[in-house]
């Protein structure tokens, strides 16, 4: 399957017509548990659904080729993907390098959950190469790479910190949510483990929650396995079998959603209402160049700045009507968020705190020139 175009993949890929009825659609296998042909003799590796699931493992071969990994995992959720694989990998007294500007969650999970367990944490701009190199440490394990990020859509260049954190002993793991497989292959560019939340472009509708982690090769696979077992959280087959499904659409969804966010930005841009518009595709985005190398497209993501400051900001987000103020991300439906009050809440007084004038826009694959109206209306009418 890897000499296949990623379309191709995103279709095929795990997904083999059912042997005994021929559907062209593999069946959901909502078990809990597998007879077994003796003590011991389980069928195709199947036991008890904790520890594996015919459906989450098709969505887990088509997770690996879609990123060019040996091997692949499916979570509950994002967080409990990140939790399995830093358990897995670090050991108390460990440190991880992560980006000063994250998703809320990663930064609430290591400093508030996995502190307590030895675990340390520190924050560095790293689109900048010697601010990472003077930060890392002998303890560095894991550098945390989030590109583009949560919510200022900042670019790291992920072979340079890669070749960085190689250099010192570390690993590479990239939070490619933002981007999705189909615009970035960070595995392809040196990182040695991938992660998701599948909720967001993977899935795409709005309808699942999962996670996911992807291997470059076999070292961890069962370190973060054995947590995913023994903890559990790992996805129920009904959501697999629907990120699967989302997954199939994801290529012809990303180019609308890059499209159109791009027409979003582009129009922002040329706006006095707007201070800042943080997207990578613009070519004066401090990223852009490096977003051009290593991504096929900018993705669907971006944030607005409004120069009146905060009270114009949330009275922004409040005023859409296209534009569905909710948290989360990637779905086929615009979404606009205000951070600091929502998604990035947790991060409040820290050295992450979003600015307060910030809103963050999912933009969907509506038509293009339906969402940029919307935008106007709720400009007019917080102008008022």
């Amino acid at each position: 399957m890897s000499e296949h175009s990623f379309a191709t993949r995103a279709i095929h890929a795990g997904q083999e017509p059912d042997p005994t009825t021929g559907s062209i659609i593999p069946p959901i296998y909502q078990a809990s548990t597998h007879v077994q042909d003796g003590i011991g003799g389980f069928r195709e590796g199947y036991e008890y659904n904790r520890a594996g699931n015919p459906t989450r493992s098709s969505l887990e071969t088509q997770l690996a080729a879609l990123e060019g990994g040996t091997r692949a995992l499916s979570f509950a959720s994002g967080l409990a993907a990140e939790d399995a694989l830093l358990r897995g990998i670090l050991s108390p007294g460990d440190h991880v390098l992560l980006s000063n500007d994250a998703y809320g969650g990663t930064y609430r999970l290591l400093t508030k959950v996995l502190s307590k367990w030895g675990i340390v944490t520190t924050t560095v701009e790293l689109s900048d190469p010697d601010a990472v190199r003077a930060a890392i440490r002998p303890e560095t394990k894991i550098v945390w790479i989030e590109t583009p990020s949560n919510p200022l859509l900042k670019i790291v260049d992920i072979a340079a910190i890669a070749e960085i954190a190689h250099a010192a002993g570390a690993l590479a793991v990239v939070d490619n949510t933002f981007a999705s497989p189909a615009l970035q292959q960070p595995l392809a560019l040196g990182a040695d483990l991938v992660v998701h939340s599948t909720t967001k472009y993977l899935g795409g509708h709005s309808d699942v929650l999962g996670g996911a982690v992807v291997f470059g090769d076999d070292r961890f696979v069962d370190d973060v396995k054995f947590q995913q077992f023994a903890v559990g959280a790992v996805s129920a087959p009904f959501d697999a079998w629907l990120t699967t499904r989302g997954i199939k659409t994801l290529a012809v969804r990303m180019r609308q959603h890059s499209e159109n966010a791009q027409a979003v930005a582009e129009w922002a841009a040329g706006r006095p209402e707007f201070s800042e518009v943080y997207h990578p595709g613009l070519e004066d985005h401090r990223g852009h160049e490096v977003a051009a190398r290593q991504m096929s497209g900018f993705g669907g993501m971006l944030s607005l700045g409004l120069a009146a400051g905060p009270a114009a900001a949330k009275a922004f987000a409040e005023s859409t009507e296209l534009f569905q103020l909710a948290e989360s991300l990637g779905g086929v439906e615009s979404l606009i968020g205000y951070p600091p009050d929502m998604t990035h809440a947790s991060v409040r007084g820290t050295e992450l705190a979003v600015p307060e004038n910030i809103v963050r826009l999912s933009v969907g694959i509506e038509d293009g020139g339906d969402l940029v109206a919307d935008l106007e209306q709720a400009l007019a009418r917080i102008s008022r």
